[in-house]
């Protein structure tokens, strides 16, 4: 059983504290902080989690804690987790891996040196929908896979989440926010890129908050907002993705693979289940495909269980550092190539994630 130290209680905390309370059976909560301390008192209270830490350092000197859960602002992962891996405790941490590409290097390393592992979100690709579409492609379904396209297309997040303003800032935007689920699906679906360009903007920049904490405030605009990139993976595949924060309504698929035999659309990446359909020259129609495995729930968590069993058992484990790492530099590479005026070759390369089995439950 690893013991697990949550570290911020915002709004996506909730899913873990729940998930890792009555999920999964080879993880627990040591204890949680916040730098607000009544965040952390009303989410122990509510889940029976037994200490609530005064600030970081008393969390890095627990003997207890094996694996510090890092779930602060993009902007501050780097800080929380450096400290973390230092002090030679597991991190997982939500996406991204880090605000910079730089950041993102920089743990990998500490990770090695102090001999811990890092791994982080998103951990959706381990959900009965992605999980489906990787066996189908697999197993030859669409054939030799050619192609394929993203879309995460929206408004923004002002209107409905309680503080926004993260989300304008350093480590934020569309590409760095939601990229990570569509981009680590893809390398999940047909392995690792291998080259990319990219052209991005910021269409806005100011941003009118009318979620209800912070109505009628202003955020000024400080990343880009429209990231539209190419990807050539290994495999030969030619990948479309573009995410924004400046749409207002769009009807374009989550993600579709192309290849020699059909063409696969997955659900949106951004959940463990959703709706899969498959078109293949035989068919001449997209069929609604059943789940071959389980998590089809939201199951966020799933990464972290899989990374504990990988800490007790040894072996891989799948939302690893060098999967996380690899995303980030892929996001990173399309404003790069914006920025030059050239496609970007990657340094790093990755290992497809290893499938689940069918019915493997944590």
């Amino acid at each position: 059983m690893q013991k697990v130290a949550l570290v911020g209680c915002g709004a996506i905390s909730r899913i873990y504290l729940k998930n890792i309370t009555n999920v999964f059976s080879n993880v627990e909560f040591a204890g949680v902080y916040d730098i607000v301390p009544e965040k952390a008192t009303k989410v122990s209270e509510e889940y029976n989690i037994p200490k609530v830490y005064n600030d970081l350092d008393e969390i890095l000197n627990d003997p207890n804690v094996d694996i510090v859960l890092n779930l602060t602002r993009p902007y501050e992962h780097f800080e929380v987790s450096s400290r973390a891996l230092k002090a030679k405790k597991h991190v997982y941490c939500e996406k991204p891996l880090g605000a910079s590409l730089e950041e993102g290097k920089e743990l990998i390393r500490l990770a090695k040196e102090n001999g811990v592992l890092i791994g982080g979100a998103p951990d959706t690709f381990l959900g009965a929908g992605i999980q489906t579409c990787i066996k189908l492609i697999n197993d030859g379904f669409i054939g030799t896979p050619i192609g394929a396209s993203a879309f995460m297309l929206c408004r923004g997040h002002e209107t409905w989440h309680p503080d926004p303003e993260f989300y304008y800032k350093r480590g934020g935007g569309p590409m760095m926010d939601m990229g990570p689920y569509y981009l680590t699906a893809l390398v999940s679906l047909l392995g690792p890129v291998k080259a990319v360009s990219g052209m991005t903007k910021t269409s806005f920049d100011k941003r009118l908050i009318t979620s209800k904490q912070h109505y009628g405030e202003i955020i000024d605009v400080d990343v880009k907002t429209h990231i539209a990139g190419m990807m050539a993976f290994e495999s030969g595949v030619i990948g479309t993705i573009i995410t924004s924060f400046d749409v207002y309504k769009a009807q374009m698929p989550f993600i579709e693979i192309y290849g020699s035999e059909g063409t696969l659309s997955v659900p949106d990446p951004n959940t463990f289940g959703g709706t899969i359909k498959l078109f293949t020259a035989q068919t001449k129609e997209f069929k609604e495909m059943p789940y071959l495995f389980n998590y089809s729930e939201n199951s966020r968590g799933l990464g972290l269980a899989d990374m504990a069993y990988a800490i007790e058992n040894g072996g891989d484990f799948r939302a690893n550092g060098d999967l996380i790492y690899h995303v980030l530099e892929i996001m990173s590479s399309f404003e790069e190539s914006c920025e030059q005026r050239k496609q970007v070759d990657l340094t790093s390369t990755v290992t497809k994630p290893k499938q689940l089995c069918k019915k493997l439950m944590y």
